[in-house]
């Protein structure tokens, strides 16, 4: 009995305690509008006819692609043009300037004490009104930020009227920024006396590997506390098999709690093991419990030094790292956890364990999928300071604003295991200038007051002008943006000992595109608008991978590097910007659908250690070349290969570690086109037969096979599977240049969301379910809906049989 009495005593304490703080996601029954009016923040204002939209949210996304929307006559400095001239594309030819409107209504607890709503991002300069008074406003689309919205809200059981303005001026962004309330929004509330919305952190001050043993500094923020105040605290693992720190502590009269706690039997975490913890933290007051808040903390050490480079617990490592922008392809800027789960698995296996959020804040989404997959964040801030790159870009804010955004940049994602170094900026034209230096110093301090754990850095791309200002003496981490031939002299002439390779190659590729000769090339363009997939193509102020693979082989002080870029992203067609239609980059590993082009399975051979890699390019269809000499190359971590077409060897031939070009590949550059199979078999270090590989030239398209990355989703309307849609013939080889239109349809617990076929010089939309495929391939994007049951998908073509597969969307 007295047993029942204190489960009893518990469930009641937990159920009042969660009556206090609740958090809700509000995604459904906003409003939205292009129209403009001070009269649409009001109460009583009629939304009805407006349309209804789910947040995240991208109103531009949609199209259609227009050359006119982001038209710009310009020199690029970045890329080293003297002369403007037109260009297009060059921030994704979608409608994403201009005035956006949304609203929504919601409720809170009669008399509710506090209230909050947190608004992961949005684009741009969001105003927030609630119930027709300005609460509150931000400048920097990419920041996450807090507005306390307990004095505006009704305290008598009426629901609230939100209402956001957003504006996106003309010539703010070099890429597409999206539009919109593209991340998540989420209303807090709690008691009067509460642990604040960032108010946890958790800092690994040290770890003992033999003991499995760390020790914690926690801190606590809370606000209206007074005394009798405590503060209970656990950390336990997801294995349910005890806390590592169970401790209760007296909270001081000004609300702050800083412990330094030592935690036993933990595992810490790394890429290769990201283990998390569940940190819950209790507000006590009177002995009453009166908030509760669980974060998840991964344990483990940084550090850069000269004798060990980057170390993550201790441990030295070279950053396998790539860029990325925040667009999600077909699903344009606005967030969707699957989508980025998607994209982040498809590194993982190449084997990067690093990416840098070129060149913004990151999503919390994001972080939390980084922490749990095990991937090391640089997580950066700005693109430009004062020095405006495009007129109207954040050197309208920088003076008034940058303390704030870096403030906030911390405060929301310092408990994220993942993130490394934080980044003040890209590029920044004030590495060269007088001040610069003192800049970068402020707001290096700044970061180090509020994380003294982690280093900071940023992406150099004037080495000669950032050391003679000061500019790369100052910061933590130096890093180079490509300009490989001067880092030794940068590596002298540094007081630091090593530099990172903070933006590295800017190869472009199409996907299943190949051009004769197979010749390396920069800045070259085609009257096609597409670029080699033979990896021979960079641009004017890059280089090859293999230009960044011999420094960190080769030199211990070269800590690593991050791809630009992991994936093509909308914006930014170089070498084509001045081509039309060209509205999204080449720079991608992986296209815009998120389809592996040839280069992934290059890093791949290289990067992903535990896997095996044999790849074949190119593709063996080349009708009307036959007899003309066809380059072939072989992507593999084994060192030796020998080639056979039609069965006569190609010759067998091993990696040359004193060759630029065959350190890493195999290329059999005298082969000579004539139809049939091309085989290639790799050996290993011991001349063993490891693997082999075929592919054969494929006759006419025949039918349509489906590809999905997954079949059970969560039926919580927000889940999402990838379909890869490929054209075979008759037995069913791969038909690489097929380029029928497909026609999607979907039936029961879940619908159509988006198509790509990865062409970047495609206006078709991507949120009609219809699209050419490219280079015989597309992506199709499926969304389960909030209740469960099956999803039929069925995809049909033109000229040839369709196919279907069905999805399960289950109970969470």
């Amino acid at each position: 009995m007295k047993r029942l009495l204190l489960l009893c005593l518990i469930l009641a304490t937990t159920l009042a305690l969660h009556a206090q703080r609740k958090e809700i996601f509000l995604k459904e029954g906003w409003k939205f509008s292009h129209t403009d009016a001070p009269e649409q923040a009001a109460v009583d204002f009629d939304d009805s006819k407006w349309e209804s939209v789910c947040v995240p949210h991208d109103w531009a996304i949609a199209g259609p692609f227009d050359k006119e929307i982001d038209k710009q006559v310009v020199a690029i400095e970045q890329n080293g043009e003297q002369e403007a001239t037109e260009k297009t594309g060059r921030s994704g030819s979608l409608p994403w300037i201009g005035v956006g409107w949304y609203r929504l209504r919601f409720t809170t607890p009669t008399d509710c004490p506090r209230a909050i709503l947190n608004f992961d991002g949005a684009m741009s300069e969001p105003k927030v009104y609630v119930n027709g008074q300005l609460a509150g406003e931000w400048k920097y689309g990419y920041n996450a930020f807090n507005i306390d919205i307990t004095p505006y809200i009704y305290k008598d059981g009426r629901a609230n009227v939100l209402a956001v303005r957003l504006e996106n001026l003309p010539e703010s962004s070099r890429w597409y920024p999206g539009a919109g309330i593209y991340r998540p929004v989420t209303l807090i509330t709690t008691a009067a006396q509460a642990i604040d919305q960032w108010g946890i952190n958790v800092s690994t001050l040290s770890i003992d590997e033999a003991a499995q043993t760390a020790l914690l500094q926690i801190d606590v923020q809370t606000t209206g506390v007074s005394d009798n105040a405590y503060m209970a605290i656990e950390l336990s693992s997801d294995l349910g098999n005890g806390h590592a720190i169970q401790q209760t502590l007296s909270l001081p009269a000004d609300g702050k709690l800083t412990a330094y706690v030592p935690a036993e039997g933990v595992n810490y975490w790394s890429p290769e093991q990201p283990q998390l913890y569940n940190l819950t933290v209790r507000l006590l007051q009177n002995k009453q419990p009166i908030d509760e808040k669980t974060v998840r903390y991964g344990i483990r050490t940084i550090s850069v030094s000269e004798e060990h480079g980057f170390a993550l617990n201790g441990h030295s490592r070279k950053i396998k790292g790539v860029c990325l922008h925040h667009d999600l392809g077909m699903l344009g800027a606005a967030i969707n956890k699957a989508a980025l789960a998607h994209q982040l698995t498809l590194l993982k296996d190449m084997g990067c364990d690093a990416i840098r959020t070129a060149h913004n804040m990151p999503s919390q989404w994001q972080m939390d999928l980084c922490d749990s997959l095990g991937l090391m964040v640089m997580a950066e801030s700005f693109d430009m300071w004062v020095y405006p790159k495009c007129k109207n870009g954040y050197c309208r804010f920088y003076n008034d604003w940058w303390p704030r955004d870096l403030t906030n940049l911390v405060e929301a994602n310092k408990l994220h295991p993942a993130i490394v170094m934080w980044s003040i900026g890209n590029e920044i034209p004030e590495q060269g200038m007088n001040g610069g230096m003192q800049m970068t110093r402020h707001m290096q301090n700044l970061l180090h007051q509020l994380d003294p754990t982690r280093p900071v850095t940023a992406g150099m791309d004037r080495i000669d002008n950032a050391l003679q200002t000061g500019y790369a003496q100052v910061l933590d981490v130096p890093g180079m943006n490509y300009r490989t031939h001067k880092y030794q002299s940068a590596y002298e002439r540094l007081r630091h000992g090593y530099l990172l390779g903070s933006e590295s190659t800017s190869t472009v590729s199409s996907r299943g595109v190949y051009k004769f000769p197979a010749v390396e090339r920069k800045s070259y363009a085609y009257d096609d608008g597409q670029c080699s997939s033979y990896d021979l193509e960079c641009c004017s102020w890059s280089n090859l991978p293999e230009d960044d693979w011999f420094l960190q082989d080769d030199q211990p002080w070269v800590i690593g590097e991050f791809v630009w870029t992991g994936f093509d992203y909308l914006g930014e067609p170089s070498p084509y910007d001045e081509y039309w239609p060209s509205r999204s980059s080449y720079f991608g590993i992986l296209d815009l659908a998120g389809l592996p082009k040839d280069r992934y399975y290059l890093y791949r051979a290289r990067w992903n250690t535990q896997a095996e890699t044999i790849h074949l390019l190119p593709h063996w269809n080349w009708h009307g070349r036959e007899g003309e000499v066809t380059p072939v190359y072989c992507y593999t971590n084994y060192p030796t290969a020998e080639l056979f077409v039609n069965g006569k060897s190609q010759g067998k031939i091993s990696k040359d570690p004193t060759s630029r070009m065959d350190r890493y590949r195999l290329r059999w550059n005298d082969v000579v086109y004539e139809p049939g199979e091309l085989k290639v078999v790799v050996y290993d270090s011991l001349g063993q037969q490891r693997g082999e590989q075929t592919i054969r030239t494929a006759g006419k398209p025949d039918h349509l096979v489906l590809e999905v990355d997954r079949k059970e989703l969560a039926a919580d309307g927000e889940d999402m599977a990838f379909i890869t849609v490929k054209a075979v013939d008759k037995d069913g080889n791969f038909c690489p240049n097929a380029d029928g239109k497909v026609s999607v349809k979907v039936k029961g617990a879940g619908s159509f969301k988006g198509i790509c076929n990865g062409d970047a010089t495609s206006l078709e939309p991507f949120t009609k379910p219809t699209m050419q495929l490219f280079h015989g391939q597309l992506a199709i994007g499926i969304i389960a809906a909030d209740q469960p049951g099956a999803i039929n998908v069925s995809v049909s073509g033109s000229g040839v049989r369709g196919a279907s597969l069905t999805l399960a969307a289950i109970p969470l």
